[in-house]
């Protein structure tokens, strides 16, 4: 029989810095698209009068240089780039969270059959003893 050596505490421990890391990702790309339609505005065009840049970051239109339209274009996968890592990242943290209750409780629910088989007198056969350890009730 092989021996899980999980220690909740621990693993509590990384999931809260885990979390903590997950949080401050998030708060960066909210804070990009806030920032990032200000500096593609920003950016100016080659020529007066510009284009029409295909990956405006803005909500308004107009004209855009080429740097605006590849910062929108960038923001743009950017954006679902990071929302796949944080679904990723919230299942995971999860995972290991619920992984890590079901053995905590697992723990809880074998001590308590074996209180219960003690209290009962039921003693197990000790391992190595070919069944001559006395096993059974008494």
């Amino acid at each position: 029989m092989t021996a899980w050596d999980i220690q909740p505490g621990g693993v509590s421990s990384v999931l809260m810095r885990a979390g903590g890391s997950a949080e401050r990702m998030a708060k960066a790309g909210r804070d990009m698209q806030k920032t990032l339609p200000s500096a593609a505005a920003s950016a100016g065009t080659i020529v007066e009068g510009g284009h029409e840049g295909d990956g405006k970051p803005g909500k308004g239109g107009g004209k855009q240089g080429p740097v605006g339209s590849a910062l929108g274009v960038f923001a743009r996968q950017w954006n679902e780039d990071l929302e796949y890592i944080s679904r990723r990242a919230a299942s995971s943290l999860l995972g290991a969270h619920l992984a890590t209750k079901e053995y905590v409780e697992g723990d809880l629910k074998m001590a308590a059959s074996r209180n219960r088989d003690a209290i009962n007198g039921i003693v197990p056969d000790m391992p190595g003893g070919n069944g001559a350890g006395g096993g059974g009730e008494k």
